[in-house]
């Protein structure tokens, strides 16, 4: 399988690398990272420059890169693992246009072990219909978004199989918690790679679901899986749940 990487010279590109030298029949033939000085013999400043045999792209980038990075996936007809998060309504359309004509594998988080959490928090929300639920979500300091992908994904099963539910990002000022709101808290602090926690409770008891990640090199193996799950699909969208079911 031969990638090219697009966001090559961040610390997630550097994570995917590694991981790939590790990785049977696996090779990053070229890189595009707009945010280097200048172009290299594999990591290329633009689209325009990279003409290396591929098979897939995997782009740990910035969102604003999202229409160069589907433009040149469409012209070279290249699917695409999209493990980058915080796409505006406008980049959100952009994807939904691709995938008509290329194979887009498009997650909040790429750890299987966050798959699996999202599927026991529908399951558990399902279970508790009048459970209070709570999300928190920690991050470095350096992440940009607030809250996490992941922890609106999180949001999205519950609403999944309880479709009046309402999310609230932080809590601040007078006022009951209303019966349909979903708590969603940021904390961004040190290092911390991630952690995801949904709490469900009633006035009886309380279930508490947890996933960390204790290294960034825990996306950059999903990210791979998810590259080879791509090979040979249909144009279209695809996600963690149908990685799982494969």
């Amino acid at each position: 399988m031969k990638i090219i990487l697009v966001g090559y010279e961040g610390h997630m590109g550097r994570e995917v690398r590694a991981c790939a030298e590790r990785t049977e029949n696996c090779e990053i033939t070229a890189g595009v990272d707009p945010m280097i000085p200048g172009s290299g013999e594999i990591c290329k400043k633009s689209f325009a420059e990279c003409t290396a045999e591929a098979d897939v792209i995997i782009d740990f980038s910035h969102h604003s890169l999202t229409g160069e990075l589907l433009d040149f996936a469409e012209k070279r007809r290249l699917p695409v693992v999209l493990a980058t998060t915080g796409q505006t309504e406008e980049e959100k359309a952009r994807i939904r246009e691709a995938e008509k004509g290329i194979p887009v594998f498009l997650a909040a988080n790429y750890s299987l072990g966050i798959a699996t959490l999202t599927d026991l928090v529908k399951r558990a929300a399902a279970l508790y219909p009048d459970g209070e639920i709570e999300i928190v979500e920690q991050h470095h300091d350096r992440k940009l978004d607030a809250p996490s992908g992941t922890a609106l994904a999180l949001f999205n099963a519950v609403k999944e199989v309880r479709p009046a539910a309402e999310a609230h990002c932080g809590r601040s000022g007078q006022g009951k918690r209303t019966k349909d709101e979903v708590g969603i808290h940021a904390v961004r602090m040190g290092n911390i790679v991630g952690v995801h926690e949904v709490m469900i409770g009633t006035q009886n008891e309380r279930i508490t679901l947890k996933h960390e990640a204790f290294s960034r090199g825990v996306f950059a193996e999903g990210s791979l899986k998810a590259a080879a799950f791509l090979m040979g699909k249909a144009p279209g969208h695809y996600d963690m749940k149908d990685l799982l079911k494969e």
